[in-house]
């Protein structure tokens, strides 16, 4: 094959085929004599179907993750050559490069070998193999993708292969018939038997999954039932019970799952206990659906329960839902230690991609420290009025009799806060909802002694934040519900002061539901899974009700229906409907949640005569008009107000741009050049740490 010098001279390739591989295209050798690669150009929106067609490789079928990325701003290169990268990929083999485990000897080249130290981690599926490409988008040419193949065979370093249907050593007996069983089969069956589904359905799906690599045997049958059965029996035989004393368990326990904890602190004399969860695979959830997005917090669950309460940091799914991708156990609220986690879990996710970034971060308690999330991810902090909502609720219902009484109160209620928008003094609207409902002792003893010394505070963050949406509110206590649900069952009361359960509860049944969830809905199986987990958030279930379902009376806006899809002669009535405090008469918001019926009737008043702004839009206008009056006088306050507002509307105006092209190359042709210093052209895409480090190495060595 002639080796070619110019980049100029490859052809761009572009398959009919919607999945293309290795094989489909035609490969160059590009580079000098001494220093060649493999390389094929192909337009960059078809990355995604190359990589899907090379984990398709019936010979050894696999996936490929993100080893490593680096990305360039369009720009910052004054000079640059044909192949420079505007974004950087090294994908490899996900059955590599390691073959270690976490004792450090080599695994037994066996499929169902059980890694009984940690479970929850996939130590077989590092079989050392050394297949990996890169992709780069073309820093001259954004629109193309440039692929360079550095190791097209699936070997280890000896030469041999190492997975698949080839590899005779990789699962023990029958090893020429049977394939490698993957990572994602180990987790889809350790998920099941977690979730307490029946050990035939467990089969069932198991073996469905093997076939996908190998034809029907009736070795992988009984091989598949032994390694199921056997799985199972450790899974239920297992206990959190490490040690009798928690402290030690949980010790052993971080100890044995190191990959699994960023961060861990004995409790001592000076500093308070904290331990921080977070799986290969939340990280994975983490930098994908995080990263330029919103993040939020469950903040202090089971603080009058568990022995610790459970921060849990959630990020927004391809349907909107809530992802729970950390877990934080700890009773310390100082800003050190909120700092610290934070910054190392920002770390982590940076070590993945190196532009990681979130845009928001929304906070459900008014005595949350803000300042460690302001200097860790540098982000506007939104507030969830869903925590607040839901206590008034389900005391309301739960400590006054009549439903009328309830309804009226919580109207208060939702008064008290719109108060601070209104112009209304907050302390008279206080004393009225104590004037008026002096007669409910059981919830007026509740809410002076609980929210009363405190109210000023959650007003003072509620006014003084944005207000995160509905949908946001629905998501977060959606994950509350569920965690809920999970933990608080009747037949782990005596375990709820023990750290050990705690961790063992999230990180198997917890995680697995999640993970279950999220496969069932991109990979389209597992049906009834898929369903309940799309229809698991209220904003979900009201989107389903048509529009003719409710009625609204434009004479009476105190009272809304939504007629019941099962049965149109029930009719749910909604009270004060169009404000977050909108009271139903269905089971599940006198449960204290947030119900589809209030979410349709206020998404069915927005922009309506007679009906207010939701509390999140009155918030967002409150912004504008203080931002808008805040330069009284012509003064240097109104130029950097002037400057901040024309940054913000030319970035508003590039993404509706973004938004409604076809061709990404004829907005990138468009951006301005912008120039930058030698010195800062020659680290460009390099982290400061690493700079750092590499100008101290070479400081020493010339010493």
């Amino acid at each position: 094959m002639e080796i070619i010098e110019s980049l100029e001279e490859i052809p761009v390739q572009n398959p009919q085929a919607e999945d293309f591989s290795y094989s489909d295209l035609t490969w160059t050798k590009f580079g000098t004599t001494e220093h060649h690669d493999e390389v094929a150009l192909i337009p960059y929106a078809r990355v995604e179907e190359f990589i899907i067609g090379e984990c398709s490789n019936p010979e050894c079928p696999t996936r490929f993750h993100i080893e490593r990325g680096r990305k360039r701003s369009r720009g910052s290169l004054r000079e640059y050559k044909p192949d420079e990268y505007l974004e950087y990929r090294l994908y490899w083999c996900s059955f590599g490069p390691e073959n270690y485990g976490e004792g450090g000897g080599v695994l037994p080249s066996r499929k169902y070998r059980l890694n009984t130290r940690n479970r929850a981690a996939r130590p077989q599926s590092m079989r050392g193999c050394t297949c990996h490409f890169v992709v780069k988008r073309l820093y001259a040419r954004p629109s193309l993708a440039l692929l360079v193949y550095n190791e097209r065979r699936h070997v280890n370093k000896a030469g041999f292969v190492c997975h698949g249907p080839l590899d005779r050593d990789a699962i023990g007996p029958g090893a020429k018939k049977i394939p490698y069983i993957c990572n994602e089969i180990q987790q889809q069956t350790m998920s099941m038997i977690y979730l307490g589904i029946p050990e035939e359905n467990v089969l069932e799906k198991h073996i469905e999954g093997i076939q996908r690599y190998c034809g029907s045997d009736a070795t992988v049958d009984t091989l598949a039932s032994q390694y199921v059965h056997k799985l199972g029996m450790i899974i239920k035989r297992s206990t959190h019970e490490l040690d009798l004393d928690d402290q030690a368990s949980i010790k052993i326990w971080a100890e044995r799952n190191k990959k699994s904890i960023f961060s861990y602190q004995e409790s001592s004399e000076t500093d308070q206990f904290m331990l921080g969860i977070q799986t290969e695979w939340q990280l994975q959830q983490f930098v994908r659906f995080g990263h330029c997005s919103l993040v939020a917090a469950d903040s202090t669950f089971g603080i009058k329960r568990l022995k610790y309460p459970l921060c849990t940091l959630l990020v927004f799914d391809s349907r909107h839902h809530a992802l729970p991708v950390a877990w934080i156990i700890s009773r310390s609220n100082l800003k050190s230690d909120v700092e610290k986690w934070m910054k190392i879990l920002l770390q982590r996710a940076q070590s993945v991609e190196p532009g990681f970034r979130i845009n928001g971060f929304i906070i459900d308690d008014a005595a949350m420290e803000i300042d460690p999330i302001r200097d860790t991810f540098r982000c506007p902090i939104l507030f969830s009025l869903w925590r607040i909502r839901r206590s008034w609720l389900r005391n309301v219902v739960k400590k006054c009799d009549t439903i009328e009484v309830q309804r009226e109160l919580f109207k208060c209620l939702g008064e008290v806060v719109y108060s601070i928008w209104d112009g209304v003094d907050t302390s008279k609207a206080l004393e009225r909802l104590t004037l008026d409902f002096s007669d409910q002792t059981a919830f007026m003893h509740y809410f002076t002694s609980t929210w009363l010394p405190k109210i000023g505070m959650w007003l003072s963050t509620i006014k003084s934040l944005p207000l995160a949406s509905q949908e946001a509110c629905g998501a977060i206590e959606a994950y509350h519900v569920k965690l809920k649900v999970k933990l608080f069952d009747d037949t782990h009361l005596n375990a709820l002061q023990r750290v050990d359960w705690l961790v063992h509860k999230l990180t198997t049944e917890l995680h697995s539901s999640y993970w279950l969830d999220r496969y069932a809905d991109e990979s389209d199986s597992f049906q009834n899974v898929k369903e309940e987990y799309i229809a698991s958030t209220s904003w979900h279930r009201a989107s389903e009700i048509p529009d003719s379902a409710v009625i609204l009376d434009s004479n009476n806006t105190v009272v809304a229906k939504v007629r019941s899809q099962r049965d149109t002669n029930v009719a749910r009535v909604v009270w004060n409907p169009g404000s977050e405090f909108a009271f139903c008469d269905c089971a599940w918001s006198l449960q204290g949640n947030l119900c589809k019926h209030v979410i349709k009737v206020n998404t069915m008043c927005e922009n309506r005569e007679g009906y207010g702004d939701s509390m999140s839009l009155r918030s967002f206008k409150e912004k504008l008009t203080s931002v808008k009056m805040k330069p009284m006088d012509d003064s240097i306050a109104l130029d950097i107000s002037m400057a901040l507002t024309l940054q913000m509307f030319d970035q508003i105006k590039q993404l509706v741009k973004l938004s409604g092209t076809d061709d990404i190359s004829n907005i990138v042709n468009d951006l301005p050049v912008k120039w930058g210093c030698k010195k800062g052209r020659t680290t460009v895409g390099i982290p400061a740490s690493i700079a750092a480090f590499t100008k101290k190495r070479s400081q020493k060595r010339k010493r």
